[in-house]
Order: C-alpha cells, then structure tokens, then sequence
C-alpha cells in the first residue's frame, strides 16, 4: 500500500517540474523565407487599449452572412448512411 503511495507522490510531483525540449529551436533562416508556409507577423495586430480620448471606429461588415460564407451547391445524390456512418449521408426514415 505504501508502495502505491510513493509512486503516486512521485508521479505528481514530476509532472509539476518544467518540460525541456532537448532540441534547441533553429534560427530563422537570413534569407526571409517562410517556414511551415506561415509567415511571422510583421507587427502587433493592435497596439494595446485605446488611450483616453481616442476614437474608437467600429465598422460593420457589408456583406450579409450568406454573401461571406456561401452554403455549398446541393448534390444531385446523396446516399443513404450505412451503420456508423453519419457524414456524408441522409438517414433512413425522414
């Protein structure tokens, strides 16, 4: 029983000490290309809250809901699920 305790302390307290990672992270490459596909950001997307006495501009959108995601074509077939499949079908009976 003891053994059992000891182990469980011993768990916890190794899952609160910090994770390494043993690679160290390579520097970016000089030439400016992208890694991963992504590139970095080039700045801060906001510089933090409005200071006091700045305008606040909200702009609505103009397009509606349906003109930025438009509902995709209706498909001409559509089969009927088979057991455990739930995508990609319609349900028998409604």
């Amino acid at each position: 029983m003891s053994l059992i305790v000891l182990a469980t302390a011993l768990a916890v307290s190794s899952a609160a000490l910090p994770q390494t990672d043993p690679q160290q992270a390579s520097p970016p490459p000089a030439d400016g290309a992208r890694l991963g596909g992504l590139a970095p950001p080039s700045g801060p997307f906001v510089d933090g809250p409005p200071r006091p006495g700045q305008p606040v501009v909200f702009v609505p959108n103009p397009k509606t809901p349906s003109e930025m995601f438009p509902p995709p074509p209706p498909r001409e077939n559509v089969p009927f699920c088979k057991r455990n499949q739930f995508d990609g079908c319609k349900q028998r009976g409604g």
